[in-house]
C-alpha cells in the first residue's frame, strides 16, 4: 500500500507562524489510510482561502479519526483573528462570546472539552485548559478538533479535543522573519486596539553536531469593549386589567401576566492587555533518527472591566397602572406604569492579572527502523489575581432629611412602553431621578481578591512498534505508553472588612457626633472627586429602544477608579469617614481579610496507561485499544480534608473503510470521561455579596462518563473539494446537577439584600437552616421579605452539586466545500464551503441540555484572484438554552403558576422549566478582505459582526428579558515576510 501522503498531515508547511516554502500541491494518493512515520516526510505550502480549505479537507482524509481542521491561511493567518471565531466554521461546533469575542466552544453540544497545544495540556482556571481568546491565533499552524478519540490521546474530552499545533524549527527550509501590525477599532467603545505579531526562525548546520533549529514568536494586543444589556425581573402575576373584579386570563398555561420590574441597563468596558512569546528549540544529530526539542510559551493578561448597573425598584409591586395595558402573545404585560419606585445606580469592576504557560521538555529516537520512543515531561501553571470591588448608591431625598431628619427613599413614577423587539422605554415621573445628587446618597464600597492557581506537572513514555509480527502482516504498529500526572489548584479569597464588618448600608448606620448622616455623592465629589455623568451617544443602537429610556442617563462613580485605581478609591471613603462611627485605619491592604470559609486546595494524581493497535486489511484499517486511568483526589478547606480515589476503563475503536478511491466510510466508538470542575470538588461555601445565593461542592463526586458512537461518510473531488455526513450518538453518564438547600446565617439581618426578592429562601424557624427551599408566593413582595429578613426568617440559597441521572445527545453533520476553479476567467477563484449540523439531547429532567442548539449553520463564499482574496462568512444557531434557574426569570416556566418548584416531582406545581434562559436565535455576518502588494507584503482587513446583530435572551413561554449587544470589530492591517 502507498500510505506516503499521511505524512504530510505531521508537517504541514510553510504557511504558519514561521512557515516553509515549497510548491502548491502535492499529488494525491490512491488510497487515504494514515501513514506510517518511517515514510518520507511530503510538505506542502498552504497560501490564501483555497489552498487553507483544501489543506483541512486532506487533514481531515488522511487521518485515522473523526477529524476536522482549521489550516493557517498564510504565516500567522487563521482564517479569523481569534481561534474560537475561526473553530465555529467546522462541523458541530459552536462558539460561546464574551463581549462578542469568542472564547470557548461545545462540540457536538458538550462543552466538556479539552485545549492542547501540541498534544499537551494547557493551563487555564478550570480543566479545560486554557481560554480560546487569551491564546494568539497567530502562534498557530493548525487547529484540530478530534472527535474520536484514540487511546494515545489525553483523557478529559467529552465532545472533543481542540489540539492547536505550532511549527517545528526544523520544518524551516530557510531563515524566515514575518512581521504583523493590525488595528481594530470597536464601534461602540469607539477605541482602536494595536495588535503586534513577530516571528522568526531558522535552522544551523553543526556539521557532525547535527542540525539546531530555533524559533520565537510575540504577540502583543491591547483592546478595549464595551457591551450594552437591559434585562428585567419578570413574576406571573395575576391581574385584573379592566378593573371589573374579574381577573384576565394571559395567553399562557397559568393565565398569569408576566410582569417586568427592577429594569436594569447595565453598561460594561472592558480593556485587555496580552503580552504571549512562544519559543522553540530543536536538535537533531547528524545520522539518527530523531529529534529533542525545548518548547516555552507563556502568556501574560491584564485587564479590567467597569461597569455600571442602573436599577429601578418599586416599594410596593402592587402598585401597577394598568390604563393602557395589555398581554402579548406570550402573555408579558405591555405598556404599563408603576408607582413607589426608586432608582438604584451601582459602580462595579473587576481586575484580572494573569499568567500562564505551558513549556516541555521531549523528544523521540528510533532504535531501529521498526522500534520508536518518544517521552515528554510537561509543565503548565496558570496564576491569576482576581479583584472585584462595588460603589453602590441609594435614592435618599435631601430634601426630607433637611427637613426633619428622617432617611427615606426618594420615589416616583414610571412608564413602560414597548415597540416590536426593541429594547423597552423606560420614562420617570423626576426625569432627573439618576442625575439630581441631591437625592443619591453612599450606600456600600466592597472589595475582593480571589488568589488563584493551578499547575501541573505531565510526563509520559511512548513506544511504537512498527510491522512487530511478519506472520500477522495486517497488523502494521503496536503503540503503548505510560502517563503521570501531579495537579495543585489552590482559590483563596480576601475580603474587605473594617473593624470586622463590610461597608454597607452607610446611608443609615454612619453617624458623626452621634447624628446618623447620609452622604450625598455631590459632597463627596466636591471634597474627593470621583464622580462622572454618563450618557452614552450610541447606546443600544444595534436593538434600538422604543422612544426612550430614562436608565441610560446617570450620574455615578467612575468605574475606571474602581478598576484601576482602587486604593485611590480606598482613601476616598477612609477620608470620607473620618470622624465617624465607621472610621477607618491603616491602608487597602491592613483591612483585607482573609474569608477562610471560601478557601479550597485540591490536589490531583492521575496514572494512565494506554495500547493501541494499527490494522489494515487494504481496504479496511482500523485503530482498536483502551486506555485505563487511576485517579487519587485530595480536596481541603480550610478547617476540613477528604479523599476519593477511581478508575477508569475507556475502550475505543476506529474504523475506515475506503469504498473507492475518493469515497471513505467510518466508524467510531468509544468511552470517555471528564473530572468534575475544582470548584465542584471542594466543600468550601462560596456566598455572594447580597448574601442571597451560594455554592457548595464535593470531593465525592464522580466524573463525567460518556459513551459516544460516529458513522460517517466523506467523498472527496477535484482540489480540495469534499461532501459529508456523518450520524453521532452519545450516552452521558453521571450528570452533575445541583441540589438546593436554605442556610441560616446570622449576617443576613443586618447584611442582606433582598432587592431581588423573589430569590430569597424563607425560613420556617429563624436561626435553623433546612433543606426546602421555600420563596415567596403572588401576594408576597419586597415589604414581606424585608419584615421576614428583619426578624431572622430568611436564609441563602446554597446550591450543592451532587451526581444525577443521564442523558443523551443524538445529531447529524452535513458539510460541503468545493472551489470553482473550472469556471471561465475571474469566476474560476470562487470557493464555497458550508455545513450544518442538527443535534437533540435531554438531561435528567426532560430540559435540553445546556448550549446545544437544534440546528446550526456555518457558509462562506470566497473569491481569490492575483492576489486578491474575500471571504463573507455566516453562521446561525437557532435557540438553545443557556441557564437553569437563572435569577431573573426564576418564577417563570411553562406552567406560569408563580409558584416556584423545580425539584420535587411528587409535590404540587411541579415544573422543571422554571427558571431556563435561553438565547434566541441569531446569525452574524464576518467579512476579510486581503491584497498581496508583493511576494513579502500583503495589507488586509476585517470586519466582525459586519450587520451588528444583538442577542436576545427569553424565558421557558419565549417572551424577551434580556437585550445585549457588543462591538462591531473592524481591523486594518498589514503582514510581512522575508
Amino acid at each position: 500500500m502507498n500510505n506516503n501522503l499521511s505524512k504530510l498531515t505531521i508537517a504541514i508547511l510553510s504557511a504558519t507562524t514561521v512557515g516553509i516554502s515549497m510548491p502548491s500541491f502535492a499529488q494525491e494518493t490512491q488510497n487515504p489510510q494514515v501513514s506510517d512515520s518511517s515514510e518520507p516526510v511530503e510538505v506542502i505550502e498552504v497560501r490564501g482561502i483555497a489552498n487553507s480549505i483544501a489543506e483541512s479537507a486532506r487533514l481531515k482524509r488522511f487521518d485515522s479519526r473523526i477529524v476536522d481542521a482549521i489550516v493557517a491561511e498564510d504565516i500567522g493567518k487563521l482564517p479569523d483573528n481569534n481561534i474560537a471565531e475561526a473553530l465555529q466554521r467546522i462541523t458541530g461546533v459552536s462558539i460561546s462570546r464574551d463581549f462578542g469575542v469568542g472564547e470557548s466552544v461545545t462540540i457536538r453540544g458538550i462543552s466538556q472539552n479539552r485545549v492542547e497545544l501540541n498534544g499537551r495540556s494547557t493551563s487555564g482556571s478550570g480543566r479545560g485548559g486554557i481560554s480560546l481568546d487569551d491564546f494568539p491565533s497567530s502562534f498557530l499552524k493548525t487547529v484540530e478538533v478530534v472527535k474520536s478519540p484514540t487511546p494515545e490521546m489525553i483523557e478529559g474530552a467529552l465532545g472533543g479535543t481542540i489540539n492547536m499545533t505550532t511549527v517545528r524549527p526544523l520544518e524551516l527550509e530557510e531563515p524566515l522573519v514575518a512581521i504583523t501590525l493590525d488595528g481594530e477599532y470597536a464601534d461602540k467603545a469607539e477605541n482602536w486596539a494595536p495588535m503586534f505579531t513577530g516571528a522568526a526562525g531558522r535552522n544551523w548546520d553543526l556539521g557532525d553536531a547535527g542540525t539546531f533549529g530555533a524559533s520565537v514568536v510575540v504577540s502583543y494586543q491591547d483592546r478595549t469593549l464595551r457591551r450594552d444589556q437591559f434585562f428585567n425581573l419578570v413574576t406571573p402575576t395575576e391581574l385584573d386589567l379592566d378593573g371589573d373584579g374579574t381577573s384576565e386570563e394571559a395567553n399562557n398555561a397559568g393565565g398569569n401576566f408576566l410582569v417586568r420590574s427592577q429594569n436594569t441597563v447595565e453598561q460594561k468596558t472592558e480593556q485587555r492587555e496580552r503580552t504571549a512569546i512562544g519559543l522553540s528549540l530543536q536538535w537533531a544529530p547528524k545520522n539518527a533518527d530523531g529529534f529533542i526539542y525545548l518548547d516555552v510559551n507563556s502568556t501574560d493578561l491584564d485587564g479590567g472591566q467597569e461597569a455600571y448597573s442602573v436599577l429601578n425598584d418599586s416599594k410596593d409591586y402592587s402598585d401597577l397602572v394598568l390604563d393602557d395595558a395589555y398581554g402579548d402573545a406570550q402573555g408579558q404585560l405591555q405598556n404599563f406604569g408603576s408607582g413607589s419606585v426608586f432608582v438604584q445606580p451601582k459602580t462595579w469592576a473587576d481586575f484580572t492579572t494573569n499568567e500562564s504557560m505551558s513549556n516541555a521538555l521531549g523528544g523521540e529516537w528510533y532504535i531501529t527502523d521498526q522500534l520508536k520512543i518518544s517521552g515528554e515531561v510537561a509543565y503548565t501553571k496558570s496564576e491569576s489575581l482576581r479583584t472585584n470591588s462595588e460603589f453602590n448608591l441609594r435614592p435618599i431625598s435631601r430634601s426630607q432629611f433637611e427637613e426633619d431628619g428622617t432617611i427615606t427613599e426618594h420615589l416616583f413614577t414610571l412608564t413602560m412602553t414597548q415597540d416590536g423587539d426593541k429594547v423597552p422605554g423606560v420614562a420617570f415621573s423626576d426625569p432627573d431621578a439618576l442625575l439630581n445628587p441631591d437625592n443619591l446618597a453612599i450606600r456600600q464600597f466592597t472589595h475582593q481578591r480571589y488568589n488563584e492557581d493551578n499547575e501541573e506537572t505531565a510526563i509520559r513514555f511512548d513506544v511504537e512498534y512498527t510491522e512487530p509480527f511478519a506472520s500477522l502482516g495486517f497488523l502494521t504498529k503496536i503503540k503503548a505508553g505510560v502517563r503521570t500526572t501531579d495537579r495543585d489548584y489552590e482559590l483563596d479569597r480576601y475580603d474587605l472588612r473594617v473593624n470586622g464588618s463590610e461597608l454597607k448600608n452607610l446611608q443609615t448606620s454612619v453617624s458623626y457626633d452621634g447624628v446618623i448622616t447620609p452622604i450625598w455623592v455631590d459632597e463627596f465629589n466636591e471634597a474627593y472627586g470621583g464622580f462622572k455623568e454618563v450618557n452614552y451617544s450610541n447606546s443600544f443602537e444595534q436593538t434600538g429602544i422604543s422612544g426612550s429610556n430614562a436608565l441610560t442617563h446617570y450620574y455615578v462613580y467612575d468605574g475606571a477608579e474602581l478598576a484601576y485605581n482602587i486604593n485611590g478609591t480606598f482613601d476616598r471613603v477612609k477620608q470620607m469617614l473620618a470622624g465617624s462611627s465607621h472610621e477607618i485605619t491603616g491602608s487597602l491592604d491592613d483591612n483585607m481579610v482573609r474569608n477562610t470559609g471560601s478557601y479550597a486546595q485540591i490536589s490531583e494524581e492521575t496514572r494512565a496507561l494506554y495500547t493501541q493497535f494499527h490494522l489494515d486489511f487494504d481496504r479496511l484499517t482500523a485503530v482498536v485499544g483502551a486506555r485505563y486511568i487511576e485517579t487519587d483526589l485530595t480536596s481541603n478547606t480550610y478547617d476540613q480534608s477528604g479523599t476519593n480515589e477511581y478508575s477508569d476503563f475507556l475502550p475505543s475503536l476506529n474504523a475506515t473503510y475506503t469504498l473507492t478511491n475518493d469515497t471513505i466510510l467510518r466508524f467510531a466508538a468509544a468511552k470517555v470521561m471528564r473530572r468534575p470542575e475544582f470548584g465542584e470538588l471542594s466543600p468550601a461555601i462560596n456566598v455572594d455579596n447580597s448574601l442571597v445565593t451560594g455554592t457548595q461542592g464535593s470531593y465525592q463526586l464522580d466524573p463525567y462518563r460518556v459513551t459516544q458512537y460516529d458513522l460517517s461518510a466523506e467523498h472527496y473531488f477535484g482540489e480540495g473539494g469534499m461532501v459529508s455526513a456523518a450520524l453521532f450518538y452519545k450516552d452521558v453518564k453521571s450528570f452533575t446537577v445541583s441540589s438546593s438547600s436554605c442556610m441560616a446565617d446570622s449576617d443576613t439581618v443586618a447584611g442582606q439584600n433582598v432587592t431581588e426578592y423573589v430569590n430569597v429562601c424563607l425560613l420556617d424557624v429563624a436561626g435553623v437552616s433546612q433543606a426546602n427551599v421555600n420563596y415567596v408566593s403572588g401576594d408576597q413582595d419586597l415589604a414581606y421579605v424585608e419584615a421576614q429578613r428583619d426578624a431572622g426568617l430568611t436564609g441563602i440559597v446554597i446550591d450543592t452539586d451532587v451526581n444525577g441521572g443521564s442523558g443523551e445527545v443524538t445529531g447529524l453533520e452535513l458539510a460541503y466545500q468545493q472551489q470553482f476553479n473550472f469556471l471561465p476567467g475571474l469566476w474560476s477563484g470562487l470557493g464555497v464551503s458550508a455545513n450544518y449540523t442538527y443535534a437533540d439531547s435531554e438531561q435528567p429532567d426532560g430540559n435540553p441540555l445546556l448550549d446545544i442548539s437544534n440546528n446550526t449553520f456555518n457558509g462562506q463564499i470566497y473569491w481569490e484572484n492575483e492576489g486578491i482574496q474575500l471571504r463573507l462568512a455566516y453562521n446561525w444557531r437557532d435557540k438553545y438554552l443557556d441557564t437553569q434557574d437563572e435569577k431573573r426569570v426564576r418564577p417563570v416556566g411553562a406552567l406560569a403558576t408563580g409558584i416556584y418548584n423545580r425539584t420535587d416531582p411528587d409535590a404540587a406545581y411541579y415544573d422543571p422549566t422554571l427558571g431556563n434562559n435561553y438565547r434566541d436565535a441569531r446569525g452574524q455576518f464576518d467579512f476579510s478582505a486581503s491584497y498581496d502588494v508583493n511576494e513579502h507584503v500583503t495589507v488586509v482587513a476585517n470586519a466582525v459582526n459586519l450587520t451588528g446583530e444583538p442577542v436576545t435572551q427569553v424565558t421557558e413561554l419565549g417572551s424577551i428579558w434580556q437585550y445585549s449587544e457588543s462591538d462591531r470589530r473592524f481591523t486594518v492591517g498589514v503582514r510581512a515576510r522575508w
